[in-house]
């Protein structure tokens, strides 16, 4: 089983996740910049954590046989501190980057106007730089908070053929699956979405156009969600290729829309195309302390 994990904060994962992943089958990751629990009070905080998603953290997931990309904007809880918004106004040397395959997260936390207009500013700059975008459904009101992002994205100039509307459930998941977005959904051990409820929507909903992600970071989550979907999927009856339509296929069609997507068909116990020579360093760094 060869899986795409389109939603994961690794920054959040030990080394130990990468091996384990990895023996589930994961091959490419991406990154979406995110909030980190604790609110950051300067732009430049923003800069740094952008550096370590296009640099440190595609070496240290190589070194552990995985590709890994990244999605960068001004996430939706720190929309609403002013003191951020210069953020958007850098983004645009980030973005050109060719590691970055979407803008995102982008999207609502609290539904408020400053994430009206850090969302319609950065559709827009998805739109300039011919990115799709990943977009973060609120947790709370999530219906309202879905409508309130498609009327956005229908005033934008970029299509909605080319926007993944995350954190879907089934309260959610027919408007989007109609609206013609990309459907993600992030499968969690206590909140969100479980493997059943997941494998129910697949049977209800089909595969096409469906993005399943553990969407892990510091708090409950596990990066081995899915592998786990995958196989609650084969368990349930879907085939060998519906599981690699919703775990590979999908999310290489969705990110390949930046046009900077460069992966290989991997086999499970393939080398990744990220893969390091032992001994590789990173501005002097590596992963291993002590002895190799």
């Amino acid at each position: 089983m060869r899986i795409f994990d389109p939603h994961i904060h690794m920054t959040s994962r030990t080394t130990d996740d990468y091996r384990a992943m990895y023996d589930a089958g994961v091959r490419v990751v991406v990154e979406p910049s995110f909030w980190l629990g604790q609110p950051r009070t300067a732009p430049d905080s923003f800069f740094d954590y952008f550096d370590a998603l296009l640099g440190w953290e595609p070496f240290r997931a190589a070194q552990y046989g995985i590709t890994h990309l990244c999605t960068l904007a001004l996430n939706p809880k720190e929309a609403n501190d002013p003191r951020l918004t210069p953020v958007l106004d850098a983004l645009p040397r980030y973005l050109a980057k060719d590691s970055v395959v979407a803008v995102g997260e982008i999207g609502y936390d609290s539904m408020t106007p400053a994430e009206d207009a850090a969302l319609a500013a950065q559709l827009q700059l998805a739109a300039d730089h011919g990115l799709p975008a990943l977009v973060h459904t609120p947790h709370r009101d999530k219906l309202a908070g879905l409508r309130r992002t498609l009327d956005l994205v229908k005033e934008s100039a970029l299509p909605v053929e080319r926007v993944l509307l995350d954190h879907l459930n089934e309260t959610t998941v027919r408007e989007a699956a109609d609206s013609g977005a990309w459907l993600g959904f992030s499968v969690y051990p206590d909140t969100k979405m479980d493997e059943d409820r997941m494998v129910a929507v697949l049977k209800e909903h089909g595969t096409e156009r469906v993005l399943v992600n553990s969407a892990a970071d510091w708090g409950k989550s596990d990066p081995l969600k899915t592998r786990k979907v995958g196989d609650a999927m084969l368990a349930a009856g879907f085939t060998d290729e519906e599981v690699d339509q919703v775990l590979w296929r999908n999310p290489v069609a969705f990110y390949g829309l930046s046009g900077r997507l460069r992966i290989a068909a991997l086999a499970p116990g393939a080398p990744s195309p990220g893969a390091l020579a032992p001994g590789a360093l990173h501005e002097g760094n590596s992963i291993r302390r002590g002895g190799e």
